[in-house]
This record gives C-alpha cells, sequence and structure tokens, in this order.
C-alpha cells in the first residue's frame, strides 16, 4: 500500500470520533515494529520522528528515507510525521523528503510569535500539499513547556487556529511528556469544549503518562491523534534487559534487539485497538 498522507487518516478517525495512534520511531527497529503493530491490528498508524530523534541519528534525512521505506511497504495505511519540529529548516527539509505532514512546535514561545511562525510554516507546507499541526498552551515535560498546571484556552485556540491555518492542534490538558508512570489526570471537560469550539481535530501529547480508560474518555471526548513514544520505548528495553539477563552470552545485538522489536510491535497493536475503539 503506498504512503497515505496523514490528512487522510486524521481526518477519518475525526469523522468516526475514533483515535488514532501516532507512535514516535527512535530506530529502525522501531520504525518496523510499528509498521507490524499496524498490520496486526489491521489499523492505520502514524510514524513520528522528533526533532530528538533527528539530532540523534546526526540527522534527519537518513532516519527519515529509512521510516519512509518500511511505511511504503506497508500493507496498511501508515503516515510519517515529523513531531515537535522547533526549527524550521527541520519542517523544510522533511517537506523535500516526503513527509506528508509536519508538527511545528512554538509551544513555549510568546502567544504572538508563536502565531507568526507558525503562520508562515503552515503556508509553506499547505504550499507543498502538507498537513500542519501546532500547539497551544503547554504540554510538560519539554524544558518547561506544557507545565502540569497549563490548560489550553478554548478562545484562544480558537483565534491560533483561525489565524494559522493549522490542520490540527495539540493541546494542554493535563498530560506530560516522558512519564514512565501512567497516572496522569485529564480535564475531559476542557477536551470536551475545545473539540466544540475548533474546526480542526484535537491532538494528545504526553499520552505515555495517561491510562487506557482516561485516553479512551477522552477520544470520547473529542480527542483524535494520541501521541505515544516513552511508553513503548519503555516495553522496548525491558525486553532486551529480559533477554540479556537470560542469555548474557549473546554478543549478536539482533538476537536481543529483535525482542525489544517484537515486544514494541505487541503492545503497539493493542494500543491501535484500544484507540480505535475495538476489542484487543
Amino acid at each position: 500500500m503506498p504512503l497515505v498522507p496523514a490528512a487522510e487518516l486524521v481526518g477519518a478517525a475525526a469523522a468516526a470520533g475514533t483515535g488514532l495512534g501516532a507512535f514516535n520511531v527512535i530506530h529502525l527497529e522501531t520504525a518496523e515494529a510499528l509498521v507490524a503493530a499496524s498490520e496486526r491490528a489491521g489499523l492505520p498508524v502514524i510514524l513520528q520522528l522528533s526533532q530528538n530523534c533527528a539530532d540523534y541519528h546526526g540527522a534527519l534525512e537518513p532516519i527519515g528515507l529509512a521510516t519512509l521505506a518500511v511505511a511504503r511497504r506497508a500493507a496498511t495505511p501508515v503516515a510519517v510525521h515529523l513531531d515537535h519540529a522547533e526549527r524550521e529548516e527541520l519542517v523544510d527539509e522533511a517537506i523535500a523528503l516526503g513527509f506528508g505532514s509536519v508538527m511545528f512546535d512554538g509551544g513555549a514561545l510568546p502567544y504572538e510569535e508563536n502565531v507568526a511562525v507558525t503562520a508562515r510554516v503552515t503556508a509553506k507546507a499547505h504550499a507543498a500539499g502538507v498537513f500542519v499541526e501546532g500547539e497551544l498552551g503547554e504540554v510538560g515535560g519539554k524544558d518547561g513547556a506544557h507545565a502540569p498546571g497549563v490548560r489550553t484556552d478554548p478562545a484562544e485556540a480558537v483565534a491560533f487556529v483561525a489565524a494559522t491555518g493549522v490542520d490540527a492542534l495539540a493541546v494542554a490538558v493535563g498530560s506530560s511528556h516522558a512519564m514512565t508512570d501512567r497516572t496522569a489526570a485529564l480535564d475531559l471537560d476542557l477536551v470536551a469544549r475545545l473539540h466544540e469550539a475548533l474546526p480542526v481535530p484535537l491532538v494528545l501529547h504526553g499520552s505515555s503518562g495517561v491510562a487506557d480508560e482516561e485516553i479512551a474518555r477522552a477520544i470520547a471526548a473529542g480527542m483524535t491523534k494520541i501521541n505515544v513514544s516513552t511508553h513503548l520505548n519503555g516495553h522496548f528495553t525491558r525486553a532486551i534487559r529480559e533477554v540479556l539477563a537470560a542469555r548474557p552470552d549473546i554478543v549478536d545485538s539482533r538476537k536481543y534487539v529483535r525482542e525489544g522489536r517484537e515486544a514494541v510491535a505487541v503492545e503497539a497493536a493493542r494500543m491501535l485497538r484500544n484507540f480505535a475503539l475495538t476489542e484487543g
């Protein structure tokens, strides 16, 4: 199946009132695991590469092209998205490489500056037919952005979407990035008010710290794109630790990384089914 634009996947989920999994790629094995999860669940997925991921690999192009290649070979609809880009030139590169969607993260900027830069990025992306996710209000754990007490104001969000032209909006409703326990309590009333007020789909960042039941309630209240990274990273790492503890003689990294990849595939498939409000 050819690579699918994120706009199609997000739009379909929003129209159906279901959630769509958007999972972060850390390296090639996670990209492979996430596509395997999509195929096992029979559901679409968005593969996300963050600015941190690009920096880890030394540049966006190597890991970006590899992820695009994995996505193009999938038997299910898969989109590739640039996540949390704070540098405009990284957005430009993602568009040139063939990413179908990008997120410019101006959440830590003053409101007027966030509007100006996001609008400029959006205009360039739309000229190339690329879907744009913006961010308003802060989501905790990213250098002070998204602090636990910060919430997105619905009236400000309406003005922000109108001024920037973004196609989806990441909002601050109580989640926090990089949580390793799933204890975050979301402001579901705020999710519902944002959903009612805004003409674009809502994005939940920091979903690793949110329990299954709470995510389901957020989707029912109007959340569409559900971002997960840390939770799946934990499954990858724990699986590798188990193998190495049991087999300290292993030196071929494929023999233990394979187990991490499989653990991510199993858990990501389960989460995709939950987000889509299907059994399993």
